[in-house]
């Protein structure tokens, strides 16, 4: 089997020299090309598996180079070289579809990491593909279609993406599809929450420290973002991130450099960068809540995820998949809903989108009887009538902290059907209307024991 083939593009003969035997010394075969016209007659002649090009050619712009690839040889990753804090070129190469990049003057471990995971990705395509078509994306409609294809495209990039929606529409889950469906699936995935992370200690957290660096620093650790070396890490409610904090990821961003605390030098990480928030970003920085220049360089490329009114047909496919997920863990047989039951769930506007579908469906489960839940059984926050096929039935409505107030109603139930028969949990499950396990499940859930 011939060895992966790399075109590099530049009119510098002595980088030129550099990156060929570096790549050589990675078992690779390599072809240079001084300008845009060269390079397009090898592509158009020879197969390659990458294309490294500088952003400033004799006879034009390296991003010309990228358009002309992304058009004619979209399954050849291309990576571009760009001048030292330059980071608006790379950027834009990264807009029109550059796979990374790597600045001036080159540092070949960064350089080799690079190629390492741009090889990679082809060995990813049809993985990927079948990965997005199973069953963790869950819907059929026209917006999950798209963001399917969205999530492919952005797969085989290694630039920073955004993705924005309401709560509980599933905006983790797209990250973590779009880290295993590319050239970085084997590498780690490390989630955080912005908005969990006392301020006082989020730099540490991030970026890690030395010992004796702070009171209480009693030993060297690792940050979140080495942890995430060769990986990707997720920012979730990235709008939370306090001012001082947006600096320094700023950075990390744009140099891929991290300082722990107390440390004097930099160290490099090869991380990508995904975050997401239910937060309007750009108001926020029109606000002077959130710095632009991040804000740009985090925001390369926008995903947003669909709520679930907006792609209301798939809701009988979730409630199935939630419905089969939660019999699994409580160890029942599935139940299903009855007619009216889902005309009520495929009639509610789901603020709280697919997370609060999975809610009710957890309490309709243990107020069921006879492995079919009713519409008596779903509790929503919508209006208190809902016209079905099968007449007008009265949902209950509660104001407030709905999850709470539920919560309360369903624990003085048990706990007065548990006093009834004397804490016999069979007799308790029996006057209750559910099974066993599905007790015994709340109960834990709800803390009575």
């Amino acid at each position: 089997m011939s060895p992966p083939a790399v075109l590099i593009v530049d009119d510098e003969p002595d980088l030129l020299e550099l990156v060929s035997l570096t790549l050589s010394r990675m078992s690779l075969a390599t072809q240079t090309a001084a300008d845009i016209q060269s390079a397009k007659r090898l592509l158009k002649t020879q197969a390659f598996d990458l294309c490294l090009t500088d952003m400033r050619l004799p006879d034009g712009d390296g991003l010309d180079l990228v358009s002309w690839m992304q058009e004619s040889h979209p399954t050849v990753p291309v990576a571009v070289i760009t001048a030292h804090g330059n980071v608006e070129s790379a950027v834009r190469a990264l807009k029109v579809g550059a796979f990374d990049f790597v600045s001036k003057p080159l540092d070949l471990g960064v350089l080799r990491k690079l190629v390492g995971s741009a090889l990679k990705l082809g060995a990813r395509e049809d993985a990927a593909a079948t990965m997005i078509q199973g069953p963790r994306l869950i819907g059929r409609s026209p917006p999950m279609q798209q963001l399917r294809e969205m999530i492919v495209r952005v797969a085989r990039s290694q630039a920073p993406v955004h993705i924005y929606g309401e709560s509980g529409t599933g905006k983790e889950l797209v990250a973590r599809l779009i880290h295993e469906s590319g050239a970085r699936s084997e590498g780690p995935f490390i989630a955080v929450n912005c908005g969990a992370i006392p301020t006082e200690l989020m730099e540490s957290e991030l970026f890690g420290h030395k010992r004796g660096s702070f009171t209480g620093a009693v030993a060297d650790k690792k940050g979140l973002m080495q942890n995430a070396e060769g990986g990707t890490l997720f920012l979730d409610e990235v709008a939370d991130l306090p001012l001082h904090m947006q600096v320094k990821l700023l950075r990390v961003v744009q140099e891929k450099t991290v300082r722990p605390i107390g440390e004097s030098r930099e160290e490099t990480v090869d991380v990508r960068i995904l975050s997401a928030t239910h937060k309007n970003l750009a108001q926020l920085v029109a606000e002077g809540r959130f710095r632009e220049d991040l804000y740009y360089r985090i925001n390369v490329i926008e995903m947003r995820v669909p709520s679930l009114r907006e792609r209301r047909e798939d809701i009988p496919e979730l409630v199935e998949s939630i419905l089969a997920r939660l019999a699994r863990r409580m160890e029942i047989e599935t139940l299903h809903l009855d007619p009216a039951a889902m005309q009520a769930l495929e009639s509610y506007a789901f603020p709280g989108n697919v997370r609060e579908l999975e809610n009710v469906l957890e309490r309709a489960l243990t107020l069921c009887v006879g492995g079919v839940i009713t519409v008596d059984n779903i509790k929503l926050r919508a209006a208190a009538r809902v016209e079905t096929d099968t007449g007008t039935h009265t949902i209950p409505v509660s104001g407030g902290a709905l999850g709470d107030q539920l919560e309360g109603i369903e624990r003085d139930a048990i706990i007065k059907a548990l006093e009834k028969t004397r804490y016999n949990k069979t007799a308790a499950a029996k006057l209750l209307g559910m099974t066993f396990r599905a007790l015994r499940y709340r109960i834990k859930k709800l803390g009575i024991e």
